[in-house]
């Protein structure tokens, strides 16, 4: 998009990433520069790295492929947007498949040294005093996977060319850490590697305006709402001996409802009962009003999970 200014320019090369400092209403372009690279993503709230984005929420939220359009959303408790995929020329990107590892290459290839994005992301944000620890999953960009109707995750070639991007808005200050993707004897990058081109760009107007309101809710908790607040410093686990427990919302209280059905109604309720409930008429009642329910108002009808937004 014209009008943007350019902030700063970076060219990751094979086996490197960069930590990038991106704040609230700039923009992270991850361009292929020869095409055919995978690039893993990671990102932390700059201020508070206990917040980070979260491949799981995202993935329940926007599904495996997550493109223009999807937020990329921190873990619960926060489960905030983080990000927004403003631009996505491909369209292709994976939240199923892990970060490689170093593991990875020798348990299966027998490489016991061999690049690897979880040991190029650890390098690249321990320039803001992160550990290995600290890596998590990353969003997948440009890289193609499916899953089977048996179940199985698979990696399919890419086909990428020089100049496709992603433009990533921040929607809060985070620390983006891109990296090139080590797979090179697998179908991930087509088998080789290759470098990509990094510019942070300042939003228009327009860029802003883009994005869709997402509601922010009295769940979403920061540490300020966490009985323990304090981020531990020792690394073994001890109990507290002064410990009680404290969950929310019990006790839980369960309440019998009596529902009449017409001869009609029962009858539909026949017709749409599943076995699994037997001869349990509550439950299979249940399951059709939950069922109604999911389809009309949440926007669930295929994924088993809400949608997320204006209901």
């Amino acid at each position: 998009m014209t009008g943007r200014r350019i902030l700063s320019e970076w060219v990751m090369q094979p086996g490197t990433g960069k930590a990038v400092e991106l704040l609230a209403g700039q923009i992270l372009r991850i361009e292929q520069v020869e095409g055919l690279q995978c690039v893993d993503f990671n990102c932390f709230n700059l201020h508070d790295y206990k917040e980070f984005m979260h491949c799981g929420r995202t993935r329940t939220v926007h599904g495996f492929n997550p493109t223009r359009g999807a937020f990329l959303w921190s873990a619960p408790p926060r489960e905030r947007a983080l990000l927004y995929i403003l631009e996505d020329t491909v369209g292709r990107n994976d939240v199923l498949f892990p970060r490689c590892s170093a593991y990875v290459y020798e348990s299966a290839y027998g490489f016991d040294a061999h690049t690897n994005c979880h040991d190029i992301q650890a390098e690249a944000q321990r320039e803001y005093g992160l550990t290995p620890d600290d890596v998590h999953d990353s969003f997948n960009l440009f890289m193609c996977t499916e899953v089977t109707l048996d179940g199985r995750a698979t990696i399919t070639r890419q086909e990428t060319r020089p100049g496709d991007h992603a433009d990533l808005l921040a929607l809060a200050d985070v620390l983006a850490v891109p990296n090139v993707c080590g797979a090179d004897v697998m179908r991930t990058s087509n088998f080789a590697l290759k470098p990509i081109k990094l510019t942070v760009f300042e939003a228009t107007e327009a860029d802003l305006a883009a994005v869709p309101k997402v509601p922010i809710l009295r769940s979403q908790r920061t540490p300020a709402d966490f009985r323990n607040a304090a981020i531990k410093a020792d690394r073994a686990l001890k109990r507290d001996p002064a410990y009680a427990a404290e969950f929310v919302n019990v006790p839980l209280r369960v309440e019998d409802v009596e529902v009449r059905l017409s001869a009609e109604e029962a009858a539909m309720l026949d017709r749409l009962r599943l076995p699994v409930y037997g001869e349990d008429d509550g439950a299979a009642l249940r399951d059709v009003l939950f069922t109604w329910w999911e389809e009309r108002f949440l926007g669930a009808a295929e994924a088993g999970a809400p949608a997320i937004g204006d209901p």
